[in-house]
């Protein structure tokens, strides 16, 4: 089984946005950048948009797409994809991670993150994206 998943890329300064998830969930403890699953018929944008809103209590605007993955955990294929987003209004809420942080991508590598999430994390730092270690 295959499932879209949209994460947002929030910077604030050097810094960008992990949030940890939580023990109950699938890679509970593990580190993530936020967002997650397009609903039927929803673009990434919009689905990133609603996830920020519902998880962080945020509003944004979604934009270009940073970098995209596949991955195969045990029992199902995520496609997961990097857009950049801004916020337009509120402060990052806990809502239902444990923790969040704002991070350099040299301090992201040292924390345990989602496999999936670990690749975006390798694809946007080579270079690309203005990020660096």
């Amino acid at each position: 089984m295959d499932i879209d998943v949209v994460a947002g890329f929030l910077r604030r300064g050097d810094t960008f946005l992990l949030c940890q998830r939580p023990t109950y969930m699938n890679g509970g403890g593990q580190w993530e950048f936020p967002g997650g699953k397009l609903e039927p018929g929803e673009t990434a944008a919009r689905a990133l948009e609603r996830e920020l809103m519902e998880e962080l209590r945020i509003q944004v605007l979604a934009f270009d797409q940073l970098a995209e993955t596949r991955y195969a955990y045990p029992k199902f294929t995520i496609r997961l994809m990097l857009l950049e987003v801004e916020i337009e209004r509120g402060e990052p809420t806990l809502v239902e991670h444990t923790a969040l942080r704002w991070v350099t991508a040299e301090q992201a590598k040292e924390l345990e993150l989602c496999p999936a999430d670990r690749i975006l994390l390798d694809r946007i730092t080579e270079g690309a994206y203005g990020i660096s270690e």
